[in-house]
């Protein structure tokens, strides 16, 4: 059984998708809760698995409650659940740490698969989010770009960089331009969520770095 505790502020909204949690078979719904303080006190005290939380909510945002549960590692898989499809939302997310994002008109049966996957440690997005993901066997990234993109996630800017890696910054920037082509990324953001939905750069490895430089 997979634990879950689900946060969202609008009833209608909370009864339906705890009526559906409580249906399945593979699902505990072990809390829910209309805020954010809710959210946490109820996450630090049960620990489940999985935390279904609504970005937007009274007192403790959902993004606020990621950065939480990511500082105190506790070990709960965090999907965003939300209205909001902008790339902007998903990326700052992804840096709290969640490992899901799933848009409330997505049918159950995608909330059942980012939440099988997020428990497995699989990194999802909705498909609804807009990612240009073009990328093909014959155009998988060198190891060089996946390590100079991996960079560039961490909030790195290209002088930094490039004194890591002992190279130019102009070669930074033709390793960043070569891997945005592969990926078909249209910009930083875009082209680090895309190399997080297909493995090529890690979550964790990404939020540990980030804790460091911020």
């Amino acid at each position: 059984m997979i634990r879950i505790l689900l946060a969202d502020d609008h009833p209608l909204t909370q009864a339906g998708l705890a009526a559906w949690l409580e249906n399945e078979g593979k699902f505990e719904l072990v809390a829910q809760a209309f805020d954010g303080e809710s959210a946490w006190a109820d996450i630090s005290r049960l620990l489940p698995d999985i935390a279904l939380l609504d970005i937007e909510m009274p007192g403790l945002s959902g993004i606020e409650i990621a950065r939480r549960i990511r500082k105190e590692r506790l070990p709960v898989g965090i999907i965003m659940l939300t209205a909001w499809s902008a790339q902007q939302y998903v990326m700052a997310s992804v840096q709290a740490g969640a490992k899901g994002y799933v848009l409330k008109t997505a049918p159950f049966e995608q909330l059942r698969k980012a939440i099988c996957d997020v428990s497995r440690g699989i990194f999802y997005i909705d498909p609804s989010v807009s990612l240009a993901d073009n990328i093909k066997p014959s155009e998988s990234l060198s190891a060089r770009e996946t390590e100079v993109l991996g960079l560039t996630a961490q909030g790195l800017p290209g002088h930094a960089a490039a004194k890591r890696l002992s190279i130019t910054e102009r070669t930074v920037q033709a390793h960043l331009t070569s891997a945005y082509g592969k990926l078909g990324a249209r910009n930083k953001t875009e082209a680090v969520l895309l190399a997080l939905k297909r493995g090529i750069i890690m979550l964790d490895e990404l939020q540990v770095e980030s804790e460091g430089t911020s």
